[in-house]
C-alpha cells in the first residue's frame, strides 16, 4: 500500500527510471516534492491499461496522458475535432474515405519515431483483439478479415481509412479520438507478444505510447505512478505523477489540507463546502458526459414489466438527492445524453409521485410489492444515494437489499448480466451522441454471442425501434436531422427503457496551495497532467 512513508523519493536518479523499491520520505516533511504531483482519487475501477481493452474511467484518464491519437476533441470546444498526431486530414464527399497526414517529430517512450505503420497496427489490433471497447471501431464495418485492406499506410506519414458504408463524419472522427484510437509502438508491443495476443498480456500493466507520460507502476486499488516520457515532443512540467487510491472523500480532503496530496479528485458536497473561502485551494470543474443510472435486468420477471420501469422512475426523489447529497457535483438529469453532449434533450420528465408509482405497481399486478437486490459502488456519494433510493422504493413496496462492491466488481457483475438492479455511472466513450444512444438503446442481438455487449445488452433490454433509430442517426449525414433523431430517441427512451437515469455529473478537482494547471475536462479523455505546475 502506498502511504506517506512509502512515497517514492523524488531524486533525479529515482525519476529517471522505474524504482525497484519504495524509498522512505521523512514524515516531518509537510509538502510533497516539488517535481512530484500526488493526486488522491478513487481508482478501484482499473482492470488493465491496454488501449484495446480499457473501458473504465481511471485507466482511460491515465491513457490520455500516455498515448496520442490521430485526432482529439478540442479542450476549449469539445464539439470540435483538433489535430494530434495528424496535422491535417481530408474526407471524401461520399463520407467513406479518410486520409490523414502525420506531423513529424513524435516519438514513443522507447525512442522510436511514430509512423503511419504504428497507427495502422494500433487500429488493426483493436479490431482483431475485439475486446470490450472494440465495437467502437468494428461498428463501422471493420472486421478481422477486411481491416488490413481498409486501413493502410501508403507512406510513413500517411494513413488511409476506407469505410464499407457512409457514416456521419463527426461520429467516425470522435471514435478515432477515443481511447481505442491510442497509437502504440508496434515494434515494442510485438516484441512482447505471446500466442498471437498482439502484446495484450504485456500492455495490461505497461504503456508503449508517445504521450507526455509513461506508466511506471500500478497496484490494483492502491496506486498508479507515471513518469515523464523523456522522448515526448511536448514535455510535461512535472516529472512524476502519483495517483493514490483514496476511497473516502473526507480522507482526500484531509490529505489535501495536510499537504499529503496536491490534488483531490472526488470531494463531495460536504468537503467542498468546507473549502469555501479557502484562498490556498483552487477548484476546477466541468460538466461531464457522465450519467448515474439504475439498470433493471429484464431477466427478472418483476423488472420486465413496463409499469415497474415507470413506477421506479416516479418513486425516486431526484431533487432531494441533488439538494441534500450531491449539491455542486451531481444535478438532476433524466436523459441518456447529458447537457455537455450534442443533442441533449434538457427535459425533466419525472419527479417523485408515490401515489402514481403505487398505481403503476398495482397495474403490474404487484400491488403487494416484491424483493430485489441492488448492486452499487461502495463509495460516497453512491452509498448515500443507494440508501435514499432504497427508502424511496420501499415506499411503493419494493424491498431493496443493497449489495455494495468495488467499482470494478459491480461493473464485472453487470457485464456478466448477473445483477437485478444496479446503480452505476456511464461515461461517454467519445464526444458524439452515438456513444450514449448506442449504449442505452441498441441491442440487436441479445444472445451471449452478441458483438455489442454494452448497457442495453447487459440488462436484456431489446427495443427494435430504438435500436433502428440509433443506427439511423449514426448514418445520418444531415446534422440537423441527426439531432432531431436523438431528441425523439430520448423521449421514447424515458417512456420505455428499463433504466432510471438519475443524475448528470459536474466533476470538481481541488488543487492545493501552489498547484495550478490541472483543468477538469468533460470526460476522462480530457484530463491532462502535462500542464500541472507547482510553485
Amino acid at each position: 500500500m502506498l502511504t506517506r512513508r512509502s512515497l517514492l523519493a523524488s531524486t533525479a536518479a529515482g525519476l529517471a527510471a522505474p524504482l525497484a523499491a519504495p524509498v522512505v520520505i521523512d514524515r516531518a516533511s509537510a509538502a510533497t516534492p516539488k517535481n512530484v504531483v500526488v493526486m488522491a482519487k478513487q481508482i478501484d475501477d482499473i482492470i488493465a491499461f491496454d488501449p484495446a481493452e480499457v473501458y473504465e474511467f481511471s485507466n482511460t484518464e491515465v491513457n490520455a496522458n500516455c498515448y496520442r491519437r490521430l485526432v482529439r476533441p478540442d479542450l476549449d470546444a469539445a464539439y470540435k475535432i483538433a489535430p494530434d498526431l495528424a496535422e491535417k486530414w481530408t474526407i471524401s464527399p461520399d463520407g467513406k474515405s479518410y486520409t490523414f497526414k502525420l506531423g513529424k517529430g513524435s516519438t514513443f517512450e522507447s525512442g522510436k519515431p511514430v509512423t503511419a505503420a504504428d497507427v495502422v497496427f494500433s487500429l488493426e489490433r483493436v479490431v482483431k483483439l475485439n475486446k470490450t471497447p472494440g465495437f467502437i471501431l468494428t461498428q463501422f464495418g471493420l472486421t478481422a478479415d477486411n481491416v488490413n485492406s481498409l486501413i493502410t499506410a501508403p507512406d510513413e506519414q500517411t494513413v488511409e481509412i476506407k469505410l464499407p458504408q457512409a457514416f456521419a463524419s463527426s461520429f467516425f472522427m470522435y471514435c478515432l479520438s477515443a481511447n481505442v484510437g491510442s497509437v502504440v509502438d508496434k515494434a515494442t508491443v510485438m516484441a512482447n507478444a505471446t500466442n498471437g495476443d498482439f502484446g495484450n498480456g504485456w500492455l495490461k500493466t505497461r504503456s508503449a505510447g508517445s504521450g507526455g507520460y509513461k506508466l511506471t507502476s500500478w497496484q490494483a486499488s492502491d496506486h498508479v505512478i507515471l513518469d515523464a516520457n523523456p522522448h515526448a515532443s511536448v514535455k510535461p512540467n512535472i516529472a512524476r505523477v502519483i495517483i493514490k487510491h483514496v476511497n473516502d472523500p473526507a480522507v482526500q480532503l484531509l490529505q489535501l489540507q495536510k499537504g499529503d496530496a496536491d490534488i483531490a479528485r472526488n470531494l463531495g458536497a460536504d468537503q467542498l463546502k468546507t473549502l469555501n473561502g479557502n484562498k490556498d485551494v483552487t477548484l476546477s470543474s466541468s460538466a461531464q458526459g457522465s450519467v448515474m443510472y439504475i439498470a433493471m435486468n429484464q431477466a427478472m420477471p418483476e423488472l420486465a414489466k413496463p409499469q415497474v420501469h415507470q413506477a421506479i422512475k416516479w418513486a425516486v426523489n431526484y431533487e432531494a438527492i441533488a439538494k441534500n447529497i450531491t449539491p455542486g457535483t451531481w444535478s438532476v438529469g433524466q436523459s441518456f445524453l447529458t447537457d455537455a453532449l450534442p443533442g441533449a434533450l434538457k427535459q425533466i420528465a419525472f419527479k417523485q409521485d408515490v401515489a402514481k408509482a403505487k398505481q403503476l405497481m398495482s397495474e403490474a399486478g404487484l400491488g403487494g410489492g416484491f424483493a430485489v437486490t441492488m448492486d452499487y459502488i461502495s463509495q460516497s456519494p453512491y452509498t448515500e444515494i443507494a440508501q435514499a433510493v432504497q427508502a424511496d422504493l420501499a415506499a411503493i413496496g419494493i424491498k431493496v437489499t443493497l449489495q455494495p462492491g468495488e467499482q470494478k466488481q459491480v461493473i464485472t457483475k453487470t457485464r456478466a448480466r448477473q445483477h437485478q438492479l444496479a446503480m452505476l455511472v456511464w461515461g461517454t466513450d467519445y464526444f458524439d451522441p452515438n456513444s450514449n444512444s448506442q449504449a442505452f438503446c441498441e441491442n440487436p442481438d441479445d444472445s451471449d454471442q452478441s458483438k455489442l455487449k454494452i448497457l442495453a445488452w447487459r440488462s436484456h433490454f431489446v427495443d427494435k425501434q430504438l435500436t433502428a433509430q440509433s443506427v439511423a442517426a449514426a448514418h445520418e449525414l444531415d446534422a440537423a436531422k441527426r439531432i432531431e433523431l436523438y431528441h425523439t430517441m430520448q423521449r421514447e427512451f424515458m417512456e420505455r427503457a428499463p433504466f432510471a437515469i438519475l443524475m448528470q455529473q459536474t466533476q470538481v478537482a481541488a488543487l492545493g496551495k501552489g498547484v495550478s494547471g490541472f483543468r477538469v475536462g468533460p470526460s476522462s479523455d480530457f484530463m491532462y497532467y502535462g500542464n500541472i505546475r507547482k510553485a
